[in-house]
């Protein structure tokens, strides 16, 4: 697959086996933006200790404000982790000009090769800034320091081409689109999907394989969204789900897993091939069902019966099935029938 063009923001690739060990020796001064657990794993292998190691608990716009006055001076700013991790090293290089490196130590969310921050402003998804990675380190051995499920999680925000294109062709049809609408982008996006599919053996191994094809897919993904500056074929219904439940229950959930949730409920909302995508998302071995989530049929329940008022009270979520659907009582029991909750 065809990933390196104009239109996306990875300026450098690195990627195979022990590719970040020493990357400290080449940053100057720089400062580390990671987690307890992903720090430990790295950290020996730096070369060079960073002036000083941001631990994030958090992507809400202020608390990422607030360590931004407390660094000392310095060149670069590493993300080292999870999504959480990258989106805060993204922002602070972004608001500072600071040259930004991404170093994913799981692969479930996209946010190293996307350029915008995903922060929260009063629980609130917003996407901010552009930063670009120079370099994006894909440590294969890295990456497999991680339970491997934490890396197939990455399929999910993938698997939403699904879900997420068939809300864009639906809201052109409606003349709802917010944007010009472009087949070519929807084509696009079913040959990454169909490159998934391909690969979908070497996902669930958690082989180099595997893991390269969720990175180019990433960055495919780039090619068709960045130059059209919209995500509209990779978000949809399904990740609005996923803001309820996060607001509802006030805690962060693995992404891809999560969103891999809001794909099984939403694909059979808008009537389009859900069984087939559910076969996709079990052989890939992505980690969706509730009792993974401790998420309570109940709270699921009351989720999906207030999603409508909940996209209806947010100005800037993008037109979808949801805007005209009727998701009562009857339906929500259908639907969560062969979801397993604890």
């Amino acid at each position: 697959m065809q990933y390196f063009s104009l239109n996306t923001n990875v300026k450098q690739l690195r990627i195979g086996r022990g590719v970040s060990k020493g990357i400290g020796k080449e940053l100057g001064k720089y400062v580390v933006a990671t987690m307890e657990i992903p720090w430990n794993i790295i950290k020996n292998d730096m070369g060079k200790s960073p002036e000083k190691v941001i631990n994030v608990t958090s992507v809400e716009k202020q608390w990422i404000e607030d360590q931004t006055k407390e660094l000392p001076e310095f060149d670069t700013i590493v993300g080292i982790g999870g999504g959480m991790a990258i989106d805060v090293a993204k922002y602070i290089s972004w608001k500072l000009n600071k040259k930004l490196v991404s170093i994913p130590t799981i692969l479930s969310v996209d946010a190293f090769t996307t350029p915008a921050a995903g922060v929260r402003v009063n629980h609130d998804v917003e996407y901010l800034g552009i930063a670009s990675p120079d370099p994006l380190i894909i440590d294969y051995d890295l990456l497999r320091s991680a339970p491997k499920e934490l890396n197939i999680a990455g399929v999910g925000d993938l698997f939403s081409i699904h879900t997420a294109s068939f809300d864009w062709q639906y809201a052109n049809s409606r003349g709802k689109s917010e944007y010009p609408y472009s087949q070519n982008a929807i084509d696009n996006g079913k040959k990454i999907l169909d490159f998934i599919y391909d690969n979908i053996g070497n996902i669930k191994e958690n082989n180099d394989n595997g893991l390269r094809s969720i990175v180019e897919a990433y960055i495919s993904l780039n090619t068709i969204c960045l130059p059209i500056d919209h995500f509209r074929i990779e978000e949809g219904s399904e990740h609005y789900l996923f803001y309820e439940l996060e607001e509802r229950l006030k805690r962060p959930f693995i992404h891809g897993n999560i969103i891999g949730l809001g794909i099984y409920l939403l694909s059979r909302l808008q009537k389009n091939d859900p069984l087939f995508i559910t076969e996709m998302m079990d052989e890939s071995g992505l980690i969706y069902h509730p009792n993974s989530m401790n998420i309570k049929r109940e709270d699921l329940r009351e989720s999906l019966l207030s999603l409508k008022n909940y996209v209806k009270s947010k100005d800037k979520l993008w037109f979808t099935i949801i805007d005209d659907s009727m998701i009562d009582e009857e339906w929500v029991n259908e639907n969560l029938t062969d979801l397993k909750f604890k």
